[in-house]
């Protein structure tokens, strides 16, 4: 009985491998030839699956793919306070704010120094090793002071000049198209407005070389109304700013003095890129070593892969070694910059302190005094060496509490109750200017343009 079951389980077993093997013959004849034609009618085949994006880095030498750092929106947003400058300023802001600690140490060496003029000053000036682009806003100190007391705001524009000027400069544009489409940008005694008719590009002179005029205007009513409520615009009054009725006024006009003769930047708007000519402005001062700028400004376009000046003119190029330890925003930017900076550990020796603790503040958005700026907190220099300020993070500093879309469409609306109540004795003065000052930054909102007060002064 046992041996008859065995033998039928047997059978079963070799009647279910002969099954599949027949199976198999038949599937695999019925295959069609490799290159052969699908039948009509038939669904096409499939692609393949492009192959996955390769997480490796790029080989050496290799440029890195560009990143965008910032949208059109946050650019507009960081331009907003200065797109209006004359060119010859814009370009020297633009440059400047690439070497944040070394603002820091210029604005409180011009606030010591105020009364030095003409070959004192350049005396003095050609001791340091700051950039020119530094140098040449001694001569301003309302702005220099601005990029100073807005770390945060400047560092995010330091950002954007390295890793996307030509974006940026696009953005400062369509800035100053707007600005003009509103009627609040024009030739007036203080500047001199152009449209190329071609290029539609908008160039901002100053309408006498010798006296520069520093626009101040609040950027929620002189660009129109605002597109990007999520992004609203950064926005700088100085100090004794009093809403009046233009969208955009002007401080006391600067006399150029000796040091705009370190004032040799320009703005390339057709090629998207800041322009230098080292000679510019020899008339103003011609005691400066240029000769010296120019052997170092074609080292490090060596040291950066770029076209050397011809004749002291080219594009310009940004020197790490200035940077004085402080770290670029993004990997891209600091590849390209990072292996150029051969002395980054000597320089942030060489700024802890109060130049760093300074940098610091914008995440707190307190200054400190003179007694602290010495001593510091470890972690405060810790912070302002590895590039994590408070603008890095994304947020707080200088402008912390501001950044609601509700802000804006508020100051927008008050700007223009500003302008429109103007005639009433002291509206635009009080109330009506809505000013509102932020717990941590300390700058000052009201309604529309006003006339400044303070600047001036040969330097």
């Amino acid at each position: 009985m046992i041996t008859k079951s065995f033998a039928i389980i047997l059978f079963v077993f070799a009647a279910l491998c002969a099954t599949h093997f027949v199976q198999g013959t038949q599937s695999t004849s019925q295959a069609p030839p490799k290159n052969a034609a699908p039948p009509a009618g038939s669904a096409p085949a499939a692609k393949p699956a492009a192959p996955a994006p390769s997480s490796q880095a790029p080989a050496k030498g290799q440029a890195a793919p560009a990143a965008t750092v910032f949208k059109p929106e946050e650019l507009e947003q960081i331009a907003a306070p200065i797109a209006l400058y004359p060119d010859s300023l814009l370009s020297q802001v633009l440059m400047a704010s690439t070497y944040p600690l070394q603002i820091v140490e210029a604005n409180r060496w011009q606030k010591a120094n105020s009364k030095l003029k003409g070959d004192a000053l350049t005396a003095q000036l050609e001791k340091k090793d700051w950039d020119a682009s530094v140098k040449s806003l001694i001569n301003f100190p309302s702005v220099l002071a601005q990029l100073d007391e807005k770390l945060d705001w400047t560092q995010k524009l330091g950002d954007a000049v390295l890793a996307q000027q030509k974006e940026l400069m696009d953005a400062i544009q369509r800035l100053r198209t707007k600005a003009v489409d509103s009627g609040n940008l024009k030739t007036t005694s203080e500047q001199k407005v152009t449209v190329e008719p071609t290029t539609t590009t908008v160039i901002v002179e100053a309408a006498n070389p010798q006296v520069v005029y520093v626009p101040t205007y609040n950027p929620t009513v002189v660009y129109g109304a605002w597109a990007y409520p999520a992004y609203p615009p950064y926005y700088y009054y100085p100090p004794g700013y009093v809403a009046g009725t233009a969208a955009l006024s002007f401080a006391a006009g600067v006399a150029v003095g000796a040091a705009w003769g370190y004032a040799w930047g320009g703005c390339g708007w057709g090629r998207g890129e800041i322009d230098v000519d080292i000679d510019k402005n020899i008339n103003v001062n011609n005691n400066i070593n240029r000769d010296n700028y120019k052997q170092k400004a074609n080292q490090v376009s060596a040291n950066n892969k770029g076209s050397q000046l011809q004749n002291g003119k080219g594009s310009w190029q940004h020197d790490p070694a200035g940077r004085k330890g402080v770290s670029y925003r993004d990997s891209a930017t600091q590849q390209k910059y990072g292996a150029s900076t051969a002395n980054t550990s000597k320089a942030r020796e060489d700024f802890r302190g109060r130049s760093q603790s300074d940098l610091a503040r914008t995440s707190s958005g307190s200054r400190p005094s003179p007694s602290q700026g010495s001593a510091g907190s470890s972690s405060a220099r810790r912070d302002a060496s590895s590039g994590s300020s408070a603008s890095n993070r994304g947020g707080g500093g200088a402008f912390e509490g501001y950044g609601k879309s509700s802000d804006v469409q508020r100051d927008s609306a008050r700007g223009q109750s500003s302008r429109q109540s103007s005639s009433s004795a002291g509206a635009s003065r009080s109330s009506s200017s809505g000013a509102s000052r932020s717990s941590s930054g300390g700058s000052r909102s009201s309604g529309g343009g006003g006339r400044s007060r303070g600047g001036g002064g040969r330097r």
